[in-house]
């Protein structure tokens, strides 16, 4: 009978290969602040993290806060941000996100999940990429990377992210969680790609259920 899903053995295996391949493994965003970080991620939506470091380059030295940013208004930001795609939407939020952050956190960036989903422009994946990163809180954020690689792998099998999410939670232990999703984000951009993943040349691909499915390797 065909297996759809790793085992707890197999999925401890690929953390410790995928751990030792990206030991330095971090978020590509650049940025100084929390601030900074929450705007660099609603950037990054449908938007490659070199293209946003490109734009906030130029953003973030005039603009590193919400008081500073508040300033533009959203044709002024949009203009700065067009390269990043959907740049209307994103102006819109990022400015409705900085008013709320002034008036309700007095300019902070809250480090609770509750409270930055309520922020416009911020949903669950971002929400998690900023407590992870700058407030030291286990999390994974689930983004295309996450959830192509580790469905493919078999670690879960799941149609959303969401349920990816809730699924990586019950395998993965609580402590690895913000490491093993920059691992598993850096091994879809290099190796487990969209259109062409490099099968022959992953250092997983003896467990990956999609890479044994295939037939050059059978299960």
């Amino acid at each position: 009978m065909r297996r759809y899903k790793l085992n707890k053995e197999e999925i401890n295996e690929v953390l410790k290969i995928l751990g030792s391949l990206y030991p330095d493994a971090k978020s590509e965003l650049d940025y100084s602040n929390p601030f900074e970080l929450l705007i660099a991620t609603i950037l990054s939506a449908q938007c490659t993290d070199v293209r946003v470091n490109q734009v906030t380059k130029s953003l973030f030295p005039k603009y590193s806060d919400p008081y500073k940013m508040e300033e533009l208004n959203v044709k002024e930001l949009g203009e700065i941000i067009h390269s990043c795609g959907f740049y209307h939407t994103k102006a819109s939020n990022i400015l409705k996100t900085c008013k709320i952050l002034i008036e309700e956190h007095k300019g902070k960036v809250p480090s609770n999940r509750e409270e930055l989903v309520k922020l416009p422009g911020v949903g669950r994946k971002t929400a998690n990429v900023v407590i992870s990163n700058v407030f030291d809180q286990d999390a994974i954020a689930v983004d295309t990377h996450v959830f192509r690689v580790t469905n493919r792998l078999g670690i879960v099998k799941a149609d959303n992210v969401e349920d990816t999410e809730q699924e990586l939670m019950k395998k993965i232990p609580k402590p690895m969680w913000s490491e093993a999703h920059h691992w598993f984000i850096l091994h879809g951009r290099r190796v487990c790609k969209a259109r062409k993943p490099l099968c022959d040349m992953c250092e997983v691909n003896h467990l990956c259920i999609m890479y044994r499915k295939s037939g050059l390797q059978k299960i």
